[in-house]
């Protein structure tokens, strides 16, 4: 549990940095900092694949899911993927959240939340979540008022969505073809 632990919080410091640490940010420069984030973040990733794939051979169960809890999981993992790339859509659904991306990894964790009931997906979705949440609240007090994009054609959202239910598909496959696990059934 100890590369899923660290890798939670490398991952979180890895986004916060210029938010907790400025000054060491700062120092940094603009180039070499985004670089050392980069790795810092593909380090995080690492240790919490390795830390969750190795707590998974030996859980610890906290709680067990009811199976009913998939549908709900399936569903908020649609609203995670479209609002993961929210701000790319023109029409006129961007124009209701400031951190549509940061939203996206809270519904996401909060999916994963409902259907792993073990000590290992507590922590790494669980962490994550916090993590969003904590950079929401950092940023709202950090950056001026959002000013709020001009709306777009609600066709553009029709197509967004469209195109988001064929995203969330691959990702289904990919999933259980690189994880193991199947997100249906």
């Amino acid at each position: 549990m100890l590369f899923l632990v660290l890798g939670v919080l490398l991952w979180a410091y890895s986004h916060l940095m210029k938010r907790v640490t400025p000054g060491f940010r700062a120092k940094l420069g603009d180039g070499p900092g985004k670089g050392v984030a980069t790795v810092l973040a593909l380090l995080a990733i690492y240790l919490m694949y390795a830390g969750y794939h190795q707590a998974k051979l030996d859980p610890i169960m906290v709680w067990t899911p009811p199976a009913f809890l998939r549908h709900i999981n399936n569903l908020l993992m649609l609203i995670a993927v479209i609002l993961l790339f929210m701000q790319a859509n023109r029409g006129t659904l961007r124009t209701y959240l400031r951190h549509p991306m940061l939203t996206s990894v809270k519904v996401w964790a909060l999916a994963h939340l409902l259907v792993n009931g073990d000590l290992a997906s507590i922590i790494l979705f669980g962490g994550l979540m916090a993590w969003a949440v904590f950079d929401v609240i950092k940023i709202n007090r950090m950056e001026p008022p959002w000013v709020r994009p001009a709306k777009g054609p609600v066709v553009n959202d029709v197509i967004y969505v469209v195109i988001c239910v064929v995203a969330l598909a691959a990702i289904g496959w990919v999933h259980g073809w690189i994880l193991g696990y199947p997100v249906l059934g």
